[in-house]
Parts: structure tokens; sequence; C-alpha cells
């Protein structure tokens, strides 16, 4: 029976990957590779990262991201190694397999060719079994608590730009099968307004047993799509029990102050829910609302005791509609 872990879990590495240039970052491209140098930098402080780059790029991503960040010679349309890479999972008798579930562009938005073969590429690289998935989804679709629960959004998953035709139960079925999860959580999310269809893992993350992080719009915010997902997915989660029965404790993560942050892009991501868990620490972006950064990182590192909380400024990644766990996948230790 295969297992999917807790990001909590111990890792035996990071993956990433290094912004090509090109026209998905465009003008972007300097910026952008800022942060993801000072995000690898920060987690290979406490375990190994290892960054995917197109060949023509790999020598500068070395010089950006330090002896410590290992890079790989892997080609790359795009950093998203979240949702290009494979999904780790384990089996019964402990041994690692990754689930290839067929990355197409977020439902062929955005081209593709490179990172829809990532996943197949670096498990062949790492000696490490393929699972081709019946399914496409992406790893920031999937937030598991490690103990048979998954919390998902349908909207990402129950989308005809990926999975034409497939039942909510039909998707269900499908991911218990390749994850070994007992319990999925539906939270509708919403199509069409942004490029990932809602991923769960800005919306929402188990933060231990039967307690959730929920991203809360900031105070004061005007109703809009944005604060009706956030309202259907509190109730989503209020009315969830996981795989064990136990009801959910819901913590609200408040969003940056829009007024705090001058002018940003209608694709900013301004969402500390999408921090990433490393070995002996937390790694939790900051947007520049001093108040609400120093919040969310009191808060998540409360919740995670005995690690270390580091926050990484990432204002380049947020204006592109991501964040630190976008752009990192785990690999579970042996």
């Amino acid at each position: 029976m295969p297992h999917l872990p807790s990001e909590t879990r111990p890792h035996a590495a990071t993956f990433m990957g290094w912004p090509p240039a090109g026209p998905v970052w465009g003008e972007w491209t300097a910026a952008v590779r800022e942060d993801i140098a000072a995000i690898a930098r920060t987690i290979a402080d406490h375990e190994p990262v290892v960054l995917l780059a197109s060949p023509k790029d790999a020598a500068g991503a070395r010089r950006a991201c330090g002896g410590a960040v290992e890079v790989v010679e892997l080609p790359v349309d795009d950093l998203w190694l979240r949702d290009s890479g494979p999904v780790f999972v384990t089996g019964g008798d402990g041994t690692l397999r990754g689930v290839d579930f067929g990355f197409n562009g977020w439902g062929g938005k955005q081209k593709h060719a490179r990172d829809g073969l990532v996943a197949r590429r670096l498990l062949e690289l790492l000696g490490v079994p393929r699972i081709e998935a019946p399914l496409v989804a992406e790893g920031g679709s999937l937030e598991t608590d490690g103990d048979g629960t998954l919390l998902v959004t349908e909207s990402s998953l129950v989308n005809d730009n990926r999975n034409p035709g497939r039942t909510r139960d039909a998707v269900e079925r499908d991911l218990a099968g390749l994850l070994g999860v007992r319990k999925v959580i539906w939270l509708p999310g919403v199509r069409g307004e942004d490029i990932t269809d809602c991923h769960v893992d800005a919306l929402a993350r188990f933060a231990g047993p039967a307690t959730v992080l929920l991203s809360r719009p900031p105070a004061g915010a005007a109703p809009d799509v944005w604060t009706r997902v956030y309202d259907e997915a509190r109730a989503a989660l209020e009315s969830a029990t996981d795989a064990r029965g136990r009801a959910l404790e819901i913590i609200e993560l408040p969003e940056p102050d829009p007024a705090a942050l001058g002018q940003r892009g209608e694709d900013f991501l301004g969402s500390y829910v999408n921090y990433y868990v490393a070995n002996g620490a937390v790694i939790v972006p900051s947007f520049g609302d001093r108040r609400a950064d120093e919040e969310a990182a009191a808060i998540i590192g409360s919740l995670h005791p005995g690690r270390d909380v580091r926050t990484v400024e990432i204002p380049t990644l947020a204006e592109g509609g991501g964040g630190i766990h976008c752009a990192t996948q785990q690999q579970p230790a042996s």
C-alpha cells in the first residue's frame, strides 16, 4: 500500500527549478532568479538542495546559489517543481517511488514541453521507480497530514482542462490508490481566476494532527471571488473530519494588508500558508507588511516547535502568482 508522507517527515533532499530566460518571466527573469537563489541557499542550511537548470543556465545558477546547492542540468520551462516534479510516495516495505501526474501546464495555460517531462527525467536520474498516474494533477493541488487525509480543491482536479469527463468520485478513487489516503476533504476553490485553478497549497495546509492553517483575506477586504473562496473553504473545513474521524481545528493566517505593500500586479499571491517545511526549519515568505509578516512567522513557528523559523522575501516570485512551497518539492528520507 503506498503512503504519502507528511512534509514534516525527514527529507533526503529538496528539488527546485531555475527559471530560464524567455517569455515566461521576460524582464522579471533576473529578479525572480534572486528569489529562487535566496530560497535555495536558505533551505541548503538545513538539508540538501538539488536545483534543476537548463544546460545553458547551469553555470549562472551555480554562481547565484553557491556551493551548498547542487545544480543538475535538466531542461525546464519554468521554476515550479512542486507541480512539474514527481510526488514521492513510500511503499509498505519502505521503498521510494515517484508518481508522475502528467503535468500539462495547469490545463494548457502555459507551454510545458520540457516541464511535462521533468518528473520522468528526474526519476530516471535518481533511479527511483516511476508510477504513471491515470489522472492529471500537480503537487500543489495535494496536501496531506501524512496520516491518511488529503486536502484538495475541486476546481483544480475536477476540471476538464486536466481530467475531462472525470467525476469527483473517480478522481478520489485514483488519488486513494496512488497515495494511500483514506479520506479526501474537498474544498470548492474557483476555476479560471489564477493559472492553477486555486491550488490548495496557497489556501489551506495541515500544520499537525487535525489542525489546518487557512489563508484569510486581509481585514476590511471587499467581497470578491477570493473572499468567497475563503468563506466556502472555511465552511467545508468546519464540517469535515479527518481520516481518524477527528474534527479539524482551523487556525487562520491573515494575508498582508495591500495598503502596506504598495502597487501589486493582479497575479500577486500574498499567502503565508505557502510556506515550506525543511529538516529542522520552516521557510516562511515575507511580503513587506511587517506586522503581518511577523504575525505569520510567529503562528507558523508555534505550530512547528523545535524548528528554526527562516523568513525569505519573495517579491518577484509572489508577483508571478506563486510562493516558496510552489517552488519546492521534497524527497522523503528512506
